[in-house]
């Protein structure tokens, strides 16, 4: 009889480990929204140059307005609140870009690529709930230092220090 191999008893799944985060380039949620509006830039607005389009200005300014405002909640993430902020701008202009794409879709749908858009429209509503976990993320680490804060103030008034 031949040795059996080792049968794994943990889990297969799809965790791996991430690089650090040192700037915010190296966000996922960054990275993700800068490839979308590459990629929006790339093969919707083409299609809406000719066309006298009241949604292609907007489209525009929504899907490159996106990563710059990633970019600047996250030099301001230490500070009070702002982040926040900047966050929830972040995801209402996410709502309206899938807004406009759903819009240029049905308005151009003869030309238009619906299969394209709707990648498009699933990778901003993944974005956006990436988005919404960063927002939490950092909302909670200005709790844990309150929290630790707290702790150590009644820890040393109850020490006598």
């Amino acid at each position: 009889m031949g040795i059996l191999p080792q049968r794994r008893t943990y889990r297969k799944s799809r965790f791996m480990v991430k690089r650090p985060i040192r700037g915010f380039r190296d966000l996922e949620v960054y990275q993700r929204t800068k490839k979308c509006a590459s990629d929006v830039m790339t093969k919707i607005i083409p299609f809406l140059e000719g066309q006298n389009s009241p949604v292609k200005d907007k489209l525009i300014e929504s899907t490159l307005k996106i990563p710059e405002l990633i970019a600047s909640a996250h030099s301001r993430r230490f500070e009070k609140g702002d982040e926040s902020k900047i966050m929830d701008s972040c995801l209402e202009e996410c709502n309206k870009v899938m807004v406009y794409l759903e819009q240029v879709t049905d308005i151009f749908a003869e030309k238009l690529d619906r299969a394209v858009s709707e990648d498009l429209v699933k990778r901003y509503t993944y974005a956006r709930r990436k988005i919404r976990n960063l927002q939490k993320a950092w909302d909670g680490w200005g709790k844990k230092d309150n929290i630790r804060s707290s702790f150590n103030r009644v820890k040393s008034v109850n020490l006598g220090t």
